[in-house]
């Protein structure tokens, strides 16, 4: 055998040059492939969702403060919740690309990174989703007996909201190197 040739599962596979695919040494179609790949999915759109309803809820609580002592700001004060919310659409984004990238020609090397883009995605919006909670709550509560706090306020929010654009912009990345290490449909 040549170096562009390896037994895998008694079965051999070769490609002619350095750069072209080698199907069976990815792992093409196993089971696994699909699974970590589903789990990738998945895990960016609950942890996301974790992340935005913790946002929102934590958040939502300094609004109601804000709406007792200060009525007159409310509409100001929901830039928590609603910052909190786009937290989800981060990992529903990154949901349905992950879900539209799994096919026929799926490898395992494409599960597991699909995998970690999940993870990347939902874990990044979980961390800015329990950090927009606590600063919003509190800086809401602020903001009702104090004005100026209001562009400290929205600076800590965006700040606390890049966390989640990290990590989508992450996903993204790495579910760029998936599409390209997909196995050649035969």
């Amino acid at each position: 055998r040549d170096r562009y040739q390896r037994r895998v599962h008694g079965r051999i596979c070769q490609r002619k040059f350095k750069t072209e695919k080698m199907t069976t040494i990815q792992g093409c179609n196993t089971p696994s492939s699909g699974f970590f790949g589903a789990m990738g999915c998945a895990s960016a759109l609950v942890f996301a969702n974790l992340g935005a309803s913790y946002g929102t809820a934590k958040a939502g609580v300094g609004v109601a403060h804000l709406g007792i002592i200060a009525p007159a700001k409310l509409m100001r004060g929901i830039v928590p919740v609603v910052m909190a919310g786009i937290l989800g659409i981060y990992g529903l984004i990154v949901a349905v690309i992950i879900a539209g990238g799994i096919k026929e020609t799926y490898s395992q090397f494409a599960g597991y990174v699909h995998f970690g883009a999940g993870l990347s995605a939902g874990l990044a919006s979980l961390a800015a989703g329990l950090a927009i909670g606590i600063v919003g709550d509190s800086s809401v509560r602020a903001y009702g007996k104090q004005d100026k706090v209001f562009v400290a306020m929205i600076l800590m929010l965006i700040f606390a909201e890049a966390l989640g654009l990290y990590g989508l912009i992450v996903a993204l990345l790495m579910n760029s190197v998936a599409q390209s290490m997909m196995c050649d449909k035969k």
